[in-house]
């Protein structure tokens, strides 16, 4: 479990493939406080570290993975948004995230404002009741909130703070991010579409 708070941002330093699985590197200055077998958000993916030698970690990727997510896309020089798994006494900052992305969305504006930044994204039309104005919403793991929502877009703003330590100041027109809707609205919505279908 992770609150969408980011640590650190790292480097993807080595990608290999392994049959249908892709092997990543990544650099960061958390890895001398990383351990094989922990659970770790990258860009909102949660993977399992495999290997430590600091300051990188290592972690593979499945195909069921890379089909859902953008981690096919990364290269060396990618730069990755980084969580540690959430601690039971540790303050809930963001929202609950699993880490479990569910849909990928396109940037299609940017615009600058006096002391932030509005992000807005398309989505494909399905995932339409999943997100609600002023609702929670994990984008490359990182808990934002949704205005201007429509049936295939929603925007988000963020601080100058968010853009220095993440890297949401890297996206560009058309980039793909990751993203992992509101866990409670997910569970709210099977047990309406099951009502509905015993009906």
């Amino acid at each position: 479990m992770f609150t969408g708070i980011i640590e650190k941002v790292g480097v993807v330093k080595e990608v290999t493939v392994s049959g249908k699985n892709r092997i990543f590197w990544i650099l960061s200055n958390l890895a001398e406080d990383l351990k094989p077998d922990q659970s770790i958000s990258h860009n909102g993916v949660c993977l399992t570290v495999e290997e430590v030698i600091p300051p990188l970690h290592r972690v593979t990727a499945v195909e069921e993975t890379l089909n859902k997510t953008t981690l096919g896309n990364w290269t060396p020089g990618t730069s990755i948004n980084l969580e540690r798994a959430l601690q039971p006494n540790g303050r809930l900052d963001g929202h609950f995230v699993q880490g479990h992305v569910d849909a990928t969305a396109t940037c299609t504006e940017i615009t600058s404002k006096e002391g932030s930044t509005e992000y807005t994204f398309a989505i494909d039309k399905a995932y339409q009741g999943l997100i609600i104005e002023k609702g929670s919403i994990t984008v490359n793991g990182i808990s934002l909130t949704t205005f201007n929502t429509s049936d295939n877009n929603f925007t988000v703003a963020i601080v100058p703070y968010t853009s220095e330590f993440t890297n949401m100041k890297m996206l560009t027109i058309g980039t793909k991010v990751n993203i992992e809707f509101d866990m409670i609205g997910k569970y709210l919505e099977k047990i309406i579409l099951k009502q509905k279908n015993q009906k």
